[in-house]
């Protein structure tokens, strides 16, 4: 390994460290911004439904930890870490990132001005990271009892959302497109609240129907939905695609169709991503969909 890259490393850990003292669940991301280290079910022949419980490392999000030792033993597990990824979702402070991208064909912060005026709320002071690219991720927080799905430009275009199983790239880390940088200003407050009108729009609208009983397909079906929504980033089609081939194969591919979107969306594929992964999925199944 090159000395730039150990010290990428050395710096990586030493500012997960400092995350983890502040109550900030992290792991080891990669140049690519993925986590460092690979499934230990990736060869299985099926996706194993683990988040960590078979005690070792590679379940993405899930191996995000506040233990100090736990958290070196993670890098010393991928010494080829130059970053690190801070958990949201997580007790005590159930951290929401607002993530404003930047791309040629929207404006992300004028889109978040709009909701901000159409809705009544103002983003409060508190974290805000500065991504290579120039985009910005503003920290939040959210009670403990509301669950926060991850999103993409389900808010307005240009903007997403980390919520549950989801993760943000912790500043000081090092990517493939430069470093992760704290706002000038920012970097001694703590995540502010989430203002409660904000909070509204983010949460899925909740739902009235009725518990499937166990063992029926519709039970079954909302498993492989579940199954989806604890997709993390780097897993999302992998998940997709087997839930849909169960589906498919068990003969309710065509009614878990539209239930399967909705999941695959909420962890932050495209509409057009999640309907060519199911596709694949009918016809590798013989159906058509």
């Amino acid at each position: 390994m090159a000395t730039t890259d150990r010290q990428a490393t050395t710096l990586a850990l030493a500012h997960a460290l400092s995350a983890a003292e502040r109550g900030l669940a992290v792991l080891p991301l990669s140049r690519t911004k993925l986590p460092a280290l690979r499934s230990p079910h990736r060869d299985d022949p099926a996706p194993a439904l683990c988040h960590g419980e078979c005690g070792r490392f590679g379940h993405g999000v899930h191996d995000a930890s506040t233990d100090p030792s736990r958290i070196r033993a993670l890098f010393a597990a991928a010494p080829w870490a130059t970053g690190y990824g801070i958990a949201c979702g997580l007790p005590p402070h159930h951290l929401i990132g607002v993530d404003l991208d930047t791309k040629p064909d929207t404006d992300s912060p004028a889109a978040l001005r709009e909701l901000a005026l159409r809705h009544l709320f103002t983003i409060p002071p508190t974290v805000v990271v500065i991504t290579p690219g120039g985009g910005r991720h503003i920290w939040l927080t959210g009670p403990p009892d509301a669950v926060v799905p991850n999103s993409a430009g389900r808010l307005a275009p240009g903007i997403d959302i980390r919520g549950a199983g989801g993760y943000l790239v912790g500043p000081g880390s090092r990517t493939r497109h430069g470093t992760y940088t704290t706002a000038p200003g920012t970097a001694h407050l703590t995540p502010a609240p989430c203002p409660p009108a904000l909070l509204r729009l983010l949460l899925p609208p909740p739902r009235t129907h009725r518990r499937p009983a166990p063992g029926t397909p519709e039970a079954h079906g909302r498993g492989l939905v579940q199954f989806v929504l604890a997709a993390h980033e780097g897993q999302r089609n992998t998940r997709l695609f087997w839930a849909a081939c169960r589906a498919y194969e068990n003969g309710i591919g065509p009614a878990l169709l539209n239930p399967l979107l909705e999941a695959a969306r909420a962890t932050g594929l495209t509409d057009q991503e999640a309907r060519t992964t199911i596709a694949s999925a009918a016809r590798m199944t013989g159906h058509h969909c």
